[in-house]
C-alpha cells in the first residue's frame, strides 16, 4: 500500500517527522493540513495530542518522541512562543539538531524571522511572560539558533497560499527522506543503475501519460526494481497506489480483479470509503476519478491482458503527466497493451551477486575470511538470480563450514524449492504444446541455434518458431548473439525437475533422458520402455553399440534419438551387430553411423529429419531398396562414404546435404522433389545434375565440385538467393531467371567463358568471380552490391558497372586486361585493388565519390596515366569543373612507376621505385585512416618520414619499416590508435611519441639499435599493447608502471634487458607478460599484485634464479611458461594457482624438484618437463589429475605411477602413452 511506502526510514528512528506547533495558533488549520499532507505521502508523522499536555514541563513520553524523529518541522506562530511546554520542547529538539541523525526545519506560519531571533512584535509580547523564569536565557538562545536555521516562510512563499506552501515542504521532506531510504536497505544491491535506468526512462517532467514494462524471469529482481523506483519517485505525483502480486491477486477468487480496482481508488483517493459493484463498475469509476490527478501506478506482476484492461484500461484515464509501470513475464502481454517501452532486468553481475549474497550470509558487504571459496560457489550456482541468492544467504546464514558444504553438494542433485516454486509459475502459464517444447529444450536442445532447434522440434511435431517466441516473451528463453537458445541454469533445473518428479526413482519411465548414467543403466538393464520418447547425446565411446540397439527396441514411442558415434568403432564389431531403429522415430541423428545402410526393417513412415553426418553408409537403404517417405524434410549425409543417392519418393524434402561425400557419383531424379529449398553437395565427383523439378530452390552450394561440367537449373528460381559454384568446370551458366539472386560466388571457375545474368538483380549483394576467362561482364543492373570481387580475371577486358552503386564497399579487379574503369557514382567504396592491370589507362571517378576510400593499389599498372574526376549527378561535389589530376603529389598511389614522387612533386625522375603508399590523402578523400610506408623513396636521398609532410592529423594507423630515425613530430598525428616501427635502425624514439593520447598500441619490431625508450612513455594513457623485439634496451623506464589499461606487454628477444621495474604490479589491467632471452634474475616481488595476468611467458631467460614467493596469488594466471631458466626451486604457492592450465618447465636443467601439492592446480592439462634433468621424481598425487598431458624423458615417467584419467604422456616430442 502506498501508506507504507517510506515507513521503513531508518531502523534507530520511530518516526519520519515530529511537527512541533502552538495548538491554538494552527491546530486546527494548518497544521491539520500539513499533518494529512505527510500521512498521505506516507511520512510517518508524529503530532502531540492535547491530552498528554497536563504538566507545566513535557513528558518523558514526549521527549522519547523527539529522540524518536528523524525530522523537526517546528511552526513558529504569534503565541508559539507563551508557551513553556513548546519553548522545552524547542529547547530538546535543538540540543538533538546538534548531533548528525536529526535535523529540523522552522516555519515561520504568521510571524517573521526577525520576530523569532530577536523576540520581538508578536513572538516578543508573547515571550514577555517569561523573562523572570530561570529557563529565560535558555529559551532565548535557542529561538535564535532556530530562527538561523534554513526553513520556510510563507509569505515568501507561494505567494502565500498555504495549499502550495504546504506541497512544497511535502517536495522537500520526502525528498530528504528518500536520500536515507537509498541507503536504509543495506541489502539492496544492484539497484542503483537499474533504478536510473527507469527513472530515466519515464521521463517525469513530460506533461504526457507514459507506460513502461519491466519484464524478467521469475526471482529475478523486477518487484524490488520497481519498488525501488516508486519510492524514489512517488512524492513527485498527486496519486500513487503500488499493486502488488496483480497475476496471484486476481486469480485467488471472482471478486480479484474488483479488489484490486479498490486498492488503486483507495491509495489515490484517500478514501477508505470506496468500494466498486463490479470491474465494470471499477474501470467507469477509474476513468471518471483518476483523470483529475496526476498518478503514478505500479501494476506487479502482470499476467493476463485482462488485469490491465481493468487496472489500467487507457491513457485517458489518467491526468497528463502520470506514469504507470507494469512488471510482467510475459512480454507478449506489453505488446497486446500497447507498451511502447519494455526494459529488461539483468541478473546480477558477479560481483553484485557475492555482496547481495554477503549481506544475507555475513551481513556484511565482503564474504568473512576462510569462507571466500565457498561464497563463489554459492554465487556461480545461483547465477545471478537475486531470489536464489538472498534465500541461500539467508539459509547459510551461521552455519559452519561443513554445513555449506553438505548444503552445495545437496544443491547438485536436488534443486532450491524455493526457486523453483518462483520460476515454475512460468510454465503453468503455458499451453500445453508450449509446455512440452519448453521441457524439450530444458532437457535436451538448451545451447543448440536457434535454427537447429526449430529444425528437431517441428520434426516432432511442434510449432517450433511461434513456441520459441512465446517461452522468449515469457522469459523462459533467450536468443544470444551468436543466434543460440539459452535458458538459464536454474530454468533448466525447474523443467527438468518437472521431467523427474513424476517417477523420481524410474528414470526409465521419464519422457526424456539426458543424464549419461541413467541412459547407459537403461540400456545395458534393458529397461527401455514406451514411455521414452527423447533421448540425447548417447555416446558410443561409453557404451556398446549392440547394447544401444537392443536397448532402444523396447522404446516404440521414441521419437527423438541424437547419438554420437565412436572414431575406433571396430568393423567386425559391427559385422555381428543386429540393426533396429524405432519406427516411430521422427527425429534421427547420429553422428559417424557405423553401417553402411539404414535397416530394411525401419519403415522411416514418420520420419521428418534423417542426420548422419560422417557416417561409414554408402548407400541410403539395405539392399538399395528404395522407399517412399512422405514425411522427410531434411537429409544430411555430409562426409558419409556414399557413392550413389536414390531419393525414392520424398515429396515433401526441403533440404538435401551431401557436403563433402568426396565419393558421390550419382545422384538420381529429384522428379518428385518439388519443395526442395536447400542442396550443398560440396566436394562431390559429381558431372550433371538436373535441378529442373527444384522450382523453390532458395539455396544452391556445389562448390568444389570439380567434375561438374553440366547445371540445369529450373526455368523460374524466383526464390533462389544464394549460389556457391567455385571450382566447377562449368563453361557456360545461365542465371536470366535468378532475379532474387542476393549472393553468387564462381571464385575458381576455370574454364567459365559465358556467364547470363538476370536482366535485373536488385538484390545481389556479394559477387565473387575470380580466375575465371571471362572477357566481358554486364553487371550495370545490380545497384545494391557491396562486393565485387573479379581478382585473376585475365581474359577481362570489358567491365560494365551499374551507374549508380551507392553500398559497394570493396571492389577487386587486380591482373585484368581493362584499359579504362567507369566506377560510376560509389560514394561508400573503402577498397579499390587494381594492382597489375597493365593495360589500364585511366580511371573514371564522379567528383567526391573516394571519401570513404581507405585503400588503393595501382601497382603494376604500367600504362596508368591519370585519375579522371567527372561531374555527374553528386549532390554535393567540391569542383565546378571535370579535373584531371595526374601522378603527383595529389595522388595517393601504391606506385612502382610514377612520373613523380608524392613526397617530392619537383623531381622529375621518371622511373623511380617508390614503395610508399598512402591509403588516404585529404586531396582526394577525407577519410584518413592508414598510411603505411615501406623504405625510404629512392627518387632522392630522403631517409626519414616525417607526419607533417602530409598533415595527417586525422591518421590512426602508421606503420613505418626500413627507416634510419623516427618522425620527430609524430605530434602532427595526434589521432593516431596504432603506431609500428620495424626493421629499422634508430636508437631513440622522439619525445612527441608522449603526446600521443589515443594511441592504443606501439610495436617496435626488430630495432637492432634502440637503446631507450622515453623516460615519459607513461603518458600514454590509453595504451593497451606494447611489443617490442630485438632491441638493446637494459630497462625500462619506471614511468611504465603507470600505464593504467595496459592489457599486452611483449619484450622479445630483448637480450640486454637486465631488469623490470620495481612498480610493474601497479598494471592492473596486464594480462600477458611476454620475455624471450633477457638477463633479468629477479621478477619484482610486485609483480604477484597482477590480479588479472593470464599469461606469465619467461623463454629462454637463461640468467633468471628466483621466482617470487607469493607467485600464487595471481589468481587468474592460466599459463606460466619458466623454459631454459636457472630456477631451482619453484614456490609452494604455485599449487594456489587454480586456473593454471599450461606449465612449461622444459630445459630448466637446475630445477630440483616440484612441489608436492600440484595435484590441486585441477585445471593443469600441460606440463612439459623435458631435458628438466635435476628431477627424479613427480609428485605422487600429480597422477589424480584429469586429462593432465606429460612431457619428460622416459625414466622420469616411467618412474611415477599414473591412472587413466591421465590423457597421455611424452617424451622427446613423441607420443609415450596415450590413454
Amino acid at each position: 500500500m502506498a501508506s507504507s511506502s517510506i515507513a521503513s526510514i531508518q531502523k534507530s528512528f520511530t518516526y519520519g517527522v515530529f511537527l512541533s506547533f502552538r495548538g491554538e495558533d494552527t491546530r486546527t488549520n494548518f497544521i491539520d493540513h500539513l499533518y494529512n499532507a505527510l500521512q498521505q505521502q506516507g511520512i510517518y508523522t508524529y503530532k502531540d495530542d492535547e491530552a498528554i499536555r497536563k504538566g507545566k514541563r513535557i513528558s518523558d513520553e514526549l521527549i522519547s518522541s523527539i529522540k524518536d524523529s528523524k525530522f523537526y518541522i517546528i511552526v513558529f506562530s504569534k503565541t508559539y512562543a507563551s508557551s513553556a511546554w513548546c519553548l522545552d520542547e524547542l529547547a530538546m529538539i535543538m540540543e538533538c539538531h546538534k548531533t548528525t541523525e536529526h535535523t529540523a526545519y522552522p516555519i515561520f506560519y504568521d510571524v517573521e524571522p526577525t520576530e523569532v531571533r530577536n523576540q520581538s512584535g508578536a513572538v516578543g509580547k508573547a515571550f514577555a511572560k517569561h523573562e523572570t523564569d530561570e529557563a529565560a536565557g535558555k529559551w532565548k538562545e535557542v529561538l535564535k539558533e532556530a530562527a538561523d536555521l534554513a526553513g520556510w516562510e510563507l509569505k515568501n512563499t507561494a505567494n502565500g497560499h498555504e495549499a502550495k506552501f504546504i506541497k512544497k515542504i511535502i517536495e522537500e521532506i520526502s525528498l530528504q527522506l528518500r536520500s536515507i531510504d537509498s541507503n536504509a536497505d543495506e541489502k539492496l544491491i544492484g539497484m542503483e543503475t537499474r533504478v536510473e535506468d527507469v527513472v530515466s526512462s519515464l521521463e517525469i517532467g513530460t506533461n504526457d501519460v507514459r507506460v513502461i514494462g519491466i519484464k524478467g524471469m521469475g526471482g529475478g529482481g523486477k518487484t524490488t526494481l520497481a519498488r525501488a523506483v516508486f519510492d524514489q519517485i512517488s512524492f513527485q505525483f498527486e496519486a500513487k497506489s503500488f499493486v502488488e502480486n496483480v497475476r496471484e491477486n486476481s486469480n485467488t477468487s471472482l471478486s480479484g480483479l474488483k479488489s484490486l480496482q479498490n486498492q488503486v481508488l483507495k491509495d489515490a483517493l484517500f478514501d477508505q470509503g470506496i468500494n466498486v459493484s463490479s470491474v465494470h463498475d471499477g474501470k467507469i469509476m477509474m476513468k471518471k476519478k483518476m483523470r483529475n490527478k496526476k498518478t503514478l501506478l505500479v501494476l506487479d506482476d502482470v499476467d493476463h491482458i485482462d488485469q490491465l484492461e481493468a487496472l489500467a484500461g487507457d491513457l485517458n484515464w489518467f491526468k497528463p503527466g502520470s506514469r504507470i509501470i507494469i512488471t510482467t513475464r510475459d512480454e507478449q502481454v506489453l505488446v497486446v497493451h500497447r507498451v511502447t517501452l519494455t526494459l529488461y532486468v539483468n541478473l546480477l553481475s558477479s560481483k553484485e551477486a557475492i555482496g547481495l549474497f554477503s549481506r544475507h550470509a555475513f551481513g556484511g558487504e565482503i564474504p568473512i575470511q576462510g569462507y571466500e571459496e565457498l561464497s563463489e560457489q554459492v554465487v556461480r550456482y545461483a547465477a545471478g538470480l537475486p531470489l536464489t541468492i538472498k534465500v541461500l544467504g539467508s539459509f547459510l546464514c551461521g552455519k559452519n563450514k561443513s554445513e555449506w558444504i553438505d548444503a552445495l553438494e545437496r544443491l547438485k542433485t536436488i534443486p532450491l524449492k524455493e526457486t523453483l516454486q518462483k520460476l515454475e509459475l512460468s510454465y503453468i502459464s503455458l499451453e500445453e504444446d508450449y509446455k512440452e517444447i519448453f521441457l524439450n529444450i530444458a532437457c535436451l536442445l538448451k545451447g543448440w541455434s536457434k535454427d537447429l532447434a526449430i529444425e528437431a522440434l517441428e520434426s516432432c511435431g511442434f510449432h517450433a518458431t511461434n513456441g520459441l517466441r512465446v517461452l522468449e516473451q515469457k522469459c523462459l528463453i533467450s536468443i544470444n548473439d551468436y543466434k543460440c537458445v539459452e535458458m538459464h541454469d536454474h530454468i533448466v533445473e525447474m523443467g527438468r525437475n518437472i521431467v523427474r518428479r513424476l517417477h523420481p526413482d524410474k528414470p526409465q519411465k521419464h519422457s526424456r533422458l539426458w543424464i549419461d548414467d541413467e541412459i547407459k543403466d537403461i540400456l545395458a538393464n534393458d529397461l527401455g520402455s514406451k514411455a521414452t520418447r527423447y533421448i540425447i547425446q548417447v555416446s558410443l565411446e561409453d557404451i556398446n553399440l549392440e547394447i544401444v540397439m537392443k536397448g532402444i527396441r523396447k522404446m516404440k514411442e521414441l521419437r527423438f534419438l541424437y547419438v554420437c558415434g565412436d572414431d575406433f568403432l571396430d568393423e567386425n564389431e559391427c559385422a555381428n551387430v543386429s540393426q533396429y531403429l524405432p519406427n516411430s522415430l521422427r527425429y534421427l541423428s547420429w553422428y559417424k553411423y557405423p553401417f553402411c545402410s539404414l535397416p530394411a526393417t525401419f519403415q522411416a513412415n514418420n520420419l521428418v529429419a534423417l542426420k548422419m553426418d560422417r557416417s561409414k553408409i554408402v548407400q541410403l537403404w539395405e539392399g538399395g531398396e528404395r522407399k517412399v517417405l512422405n514425411k522427410l524434410k531434411i537429409l544430411d549425409l555430409s562426409y558419409s562414404e556414399l557413392t550413389t543417392l536414390d531419393l525414392g519418393s520424398s515429396p515433401n524434402l526441403e533440404v538435401l546435404s551431401l557436403r563433402g561425400c568426396r565419393d558421390l557419383v550419382q545422384l538420381h531424379t529429384l522428379n518428385g522433389c518439388r519443395k526442395l529449398k536447400s542442396i550443398e553437395l560440396s566436394d562431390s565427383k559429381l558431372k550433371t545434375i538436373d535441378l529442373h523439378p527444384a522450382v523453390n530452390l532458395e539455396l544452391l552450394h556445389l562448390k568444389y565440385c570439380n567434375a561438374l561440367v553440366e547445371l540445369g537449373l529450373p526455368n523460374g528460381c524466383l526464390k533462389l538467393i544464394s549460389i556457391n559454384l567455385s571450382g566447377s568446370k562449368l563453361k557456360t551458366i545461365d542465371l536470366h531467371s535468378c532475379v532474387n539472386l542476393e549472393l553468387l560466388d564462381l571464385k575458381h571457375c576455370c574454364a567459365l567463358v559465358e556467364l547470363h545474368m538476370p536482366g535485373k538483380c536488385l538484390n545481389l549483394r556479394s559477387l565473387t568471380l575470380t580466375n575465371s576467362k571471362l572477357r566481358t561482364l554486364d553487371i550495370g543492373r545490380t545497384p545494391n552490391l557491396e562486393d565485387l570481387d573479379l581478382n585473376n580475371s585475365y581474359d577481362l577486358e570489358d567491365l560494365h558497372m551499374a551507374d549508380k552503386c551507392l553500398k559497394l564497399t570493396s571492389l577487386n579487379i587486380s591482373h585484368s586486361k581493362l584499359k579504362t574503369l567507369d566506377l560510376g557514382l560509389t560514394p561508400n567504396l573503402k577498397k579499390l585493388d587494381l594492382k597489375k592491370c597493365k593495360n589500364l589507362v585511366q580511371l573514371h571517378v564522379p567528383i567526391g565519390c573516394l571519401e570513404n576510400l581507405v585503400y588503393l593499389d595501382l601497382s603494376g599498372c604500367l600504362r596508368y596515366t591519370s585519375f579522371l574526376f567527372d561531374k555527374r549527378n553528386v549532390a554535393s561535389s567540391r569542383r565546378d569543373e571535370s579535373l584531371e589530376i595526374g601522378p603527383s603529389a595529389e595522388s595517393h598511389l601504391i606506385a612502382k612507376s610514377l612520373e613523380r614522387c608524392t613526397l617530392h612533386p619537383d623531381n622529375t625522375l621518371r622511373q623511380f621505385q617508390f614503395e610508399c603508399f598512402y591509403m588516404d590523402d585529404p586531396s582526394v578523400t577525407t577519410n584518413l585512416e592508414k598510411l603505411i610506408s615501406e623504405g625510404p623513396c629512392t627518387c632522392t636521398n630522403l631517409k626519414m618520414f616525417s607526419g607533417s609532410n602530409c598533415g595527417l592529423r586525422g591518421l590512426r594507423n602508421l606503420k613505418l619499416k626500413g627507416y634510419l630515425e623516427a618522425p620527430k613530430d609524430l605530434d602532427q598525428v595526434e589521432s593516431l590508435e596504432e603506431l609500428c616501427f620495424s626493421r629499422t635502425n634508430m636508437k631513440h624514439l622522439p619525445d612527441s611519441i608522449c603526446t600521443l593520447k589515443h594511441l592504443e598500441i606501439l610495436q617496435l619490431k626488430h630495432c637492432w639499435s634502440l637503446q631507450k625508450l622515453p623516460e615519459d612513455l607513461g603518458q600514454l594513457e590509453c595504451l593497451k599493447s606494447l611489443t617490442l623485439s630485438s632491441a638493446k634496451i637494459k630497462h625500462l623506464p619506471d614511468s611504465i608502471c603507470m600505464l593504467k589499461h595496459l592489457v599486452c606487454l611483449e619484450l622479445r628477444a630483448c637480450s640486454f634487458l637486465e631488469k623490470l621495474p620495481k612498480d610493474l604490479g601497479q598494471l592492473e589491467c596486464l594480462e600477458k607478460l611476454y620475455l624471450s632471452y633477457a638477463k633479468i634474475e629477479h621478477l619484482p616481488d610486485s609483480i604477484c599484485m597482477l590480479k588479472r595476468l593470464r599469461t606469465l611467458a619467461l623463454f629462454r631467460c637463461s640468467s633468471l634464479k628466483t621466482l617470487p614467493m607469493d607467485l600464487g596469488k595471481l589468481e587468474r594466471l592460466v599459463d606460466l611458461y619458466l623454459s631454459s631458466s636457472i630456477v631451482k626451486h619453484l614456490p609452494d604457492t604455485i599449487c594456489m594457482l587454480k586456473y593454471l592450465e599450461c606449465l612449461r618447465l622444459d630445459d630448466c636443467k637446475l630445477l630440483e624438484k616440484l612441489p608436492e601439492d600440484l595435484d590441486q592446480l585441477e585445471h593443469l592439462t600441460w606440463l612439459d618437463l623435458g631435458k628438466c634433468t635435476g628431477i627424479s621424481r613427480l609428485p605422487h598425487d600429480i597422477c589424480l589429475l584429469k586429462g593432465l598431458s606429460i612431457s619428460g624423458s622416459r625414466d622420469l615417467l616411467q618412474s611415477s605411477g599414473f591412472t587413466s584419467e591421465i590423457k597421455s604422456i611424452y617424451y622427446n616430442d613423441t607420443c609415450f602413452v596415450d590413454l
